[in-house]
């Protein structure tokens, strides 16, 4: 057993860029190189999952860096026998850094014989061996509590935050924080409450899930630069129709900040073709070459968080400090 643990980090296949970088931040908070461990994830031809670790991992703090987004399931999958994998291997600790949880939509029953997928994925993860789980922006907090181990759940909000303070230096006091619908108000009024800026609700009511029959904004948005704030933004449908609300009401423009950017089906073209100015997501999700290459859409990156949260776990330090702008600003600087 080494004197001295150090911590390890492993990835899967669904966002290898992530991983890479967040140890390139680490090797420079530590002054010392930090690569990922060398292992194969391979697939049979009936499309099965086989995992190798190369490295001795016995008596090691280890990371699991892997987003359970699109293939949901093959991602969950890596994740799960990657773990099984460190904990027949002796690994000391092992955790689950998943920037994107997948299948926290489904948080609840919202009709009869229906599951609670969000709780069935929490107990497969804790029965892999996973003592600890890191996340970013829970599409509902109180996920939280469906798991046994402890859970540390980042915030988007601080890092937004500064980047809306540098893209908007000089204007900030035209701007005003829109929360896409009632249940995203904690949300966008963590964000106002950051950058000092008022809050407005578009309420939207559905006539049956996939599709909004009515959007009426609460506040005045009249002469106001709008930004939208959501954890995350699959089809795109609701956040354009959302900004072409907002401009109707009397805003001048309309910015989006969602933390997680699934952007499935035609979302990347819907877009595109929207009348917001910008579409600023995080890289919890690895970009795909059509979001890359849209225009107005931004990615600001998580690394220098993440790379932050990992220490501090491994040291035994505070996670929630990443929380404060005071602490985050430093590791934001130059980046942003």
């Amino acid at each position: 057993m080494p004197t001295v643990i150090e911590p390890k980090i492993i990835a899967g296949n669904s966002n290898l860029p992530l991983a890479r970088a967040v140890a390139r931040r680490m090797s420079l908070y530590r002054g010392m190189s930090v690569g990922l461990v060398d292992a194969r994830i391979e697939r049979f031809n009936d499309q099965e999952i086989f995992v190798e670790v190369y490295e001795n991992v016995r008596g090691e703090d280890m990371f699991i860096m892997q987003s359970t987004s699109r293939p949901a399931n093959d991602n969950l999958m890596e994740l799960l026998i990657i773990a099984d994998a460190l904990r027949r291997s002796s690994a000391a600790r092992i955790t689950a850094v998943i920037p994107y949880f997948g299948y926290a939509r489904q948080d609840r029953r919202t009709k009869a014989r229906t599951p609670i997928t969000a709780k069935l994925v929490a107990n497969m993860i804790a029965e892999a061996g996973i003592e600890r789980v890191l996340t970013m922006d829970l599409h509902a907090a109180q996920i939280q509590g469906f798991f046994d181990i402890p859970v540390d759940n980042l915030y988007a909000s601080p890092i937004f935050a500064l980047d809306i303070l540098e893209q908007f230096k000089g204007s900030l006091d035209d701007v005003m924080v829109v929360s896409p619908d009632v249940g995203g108000v904690a949300r966008a009024r963590e964000l106002a409450k950051r950058i000092n800026a008022p809050l407005s609700i578009v309420d939207k009511r559905r006539e049956k899930a996939g599709e909004v029959a009515e959007m009426t904004v609460i506040g005045d948005v009249t002469g106001k630069k709008c930004i939208i704030v959501d954890d995350m933004c699959d089809t795109a449908g609701t956040l354009c129709k959302a900004a072409e609300i907002l401009l109707n009401h009397g805003a001048t423009e309309v910015h989006a900040y969602i933390t997680h950017g699934v952007l499935s089906g035609p979302a990347v073209e819907r877009v595109k073709a929207s009348v917001m100015k910008s579409l600023v997501i995080t890289d919890s999700i690895a970009a795909t070459e059509e979001v890359a290459a849209a225009a107005n859409i931004r990615v600001v990156p998580t690394a220098p968080m993440f790379a932050q949260a990992i220490l501090n776990i491994w040291n035994g330090t505070s996670v929630s400090s990443l929380f404060e702008t005071e602490t985050l600003g430093p590791i934001y600087e130059g980046i942003l």
